[in-house]
């Protein structure tokens, strides 16, 4: 099945994610200024910038938790934020914030989100994340005695546990070790084998090279840098990062 059609039957769009003159205002400050941005189906794009540069925010609307000020953003094909409720079942979103439950344990937690959605076998796809992202071994552990690193595991589980085509991770890396790290890949591909559609932000131009077909710079809520990833260096990258930093 076309990742089109698993969003609605009457969607026929070749783009993820479609926006066009995003401006995101926190008072007097633009957090997004004027962005533009067009991603394909299948693509993963890592997303780099200096601090306040616009990389969350980006993210947080495109998960439908902050409505834009200005411009048109579109998921599938699906008008956001008219269509926003729509949207959410089709994306899964890891941020700074884990969303975990601390008194459940991290079995209960994914079984927990897995009746949210609406899931046929809630505990047999806890089951199988859990193995997935290597905590079968604490399934019972509550959340609150398991360390940072095995919570940013575990709500990695949480952001695909309804298996969603488009996946936004916010700086996923967070706490995670080497073999953490190196996991991060598998949850590029749905339960069929199938690439999701993923945008990340990073501050390691390494992890960004190694993970993304697509490498964009945001400064001052603008992009000012969008290259195949395939065309560039850690070292390269990390120039680019470096001016941006001292032009803030």
């Amino acid at each position: 099945m076309a990742v089109a059609s698993r969003l609605a039957p009457s969607i026929a769009t070749d783009l993820a994610f479609e926006i066009e003159g995003l401006v995101r205002r926190y008072g007097y400050r633009r957090a997004l200024d004027g962005l533009d941005l067009v991603v394909p189906w299948n693509q993963r794009v890592a997303i780099l910038g200096p601090n306040g540069a616009g990389k969350t925010t980006l993210l947080r609307i495109l998960a439908t938790l902050v409505r834009p000020t200005r411009g048109q953003v579109r998921v599938g094909g699906l008008e956001l934020p008219s269509q926003a409720s729509t949207v959410r079942r089709y994306v899964g979103f890891l941020a700074h914030q884990t969303f975990l439950y601390d008194e459940l344990t991290a079995r209960e937690n994914l079984i927990f989100y897995g009746h949210l959605y609406g899931l046929p076998d809630p505990p047999g796809r806890a089951d199988a994340l859990l193995g997935q992202v290597g905590l079968t071994d604490r399934a019972g552990h509550r959340v609150r005695t398991l360390s940072r690193g095995l919570q940013q595991r575990l709500a990695l589980a949480r952001a695909v546990v309804h298996d969603p085509p488009l996946l936004l991770l916010d700086e996923p890396e967070t706490g995670l070790d080497l073999a953490g790290i190196a996991l991060l890949g598998s949850l590029f591909y749905d339960v069929t084998g199938h690439p999701r559609t993923v945008l990340f932000t990073t501050h390691d131009p390494e992890l960004a090279l190694a993970l993304a077909d697509r490498v964009i710079v945001l400064a001052r809520g603008r992009k000012v840098f969008d290259r195949s990833a395939s065309e560039l260096t850690p070292s390269v990258l990390a120039a680019v990062l470096r001016g941006e930093g001292e032009r803030r």
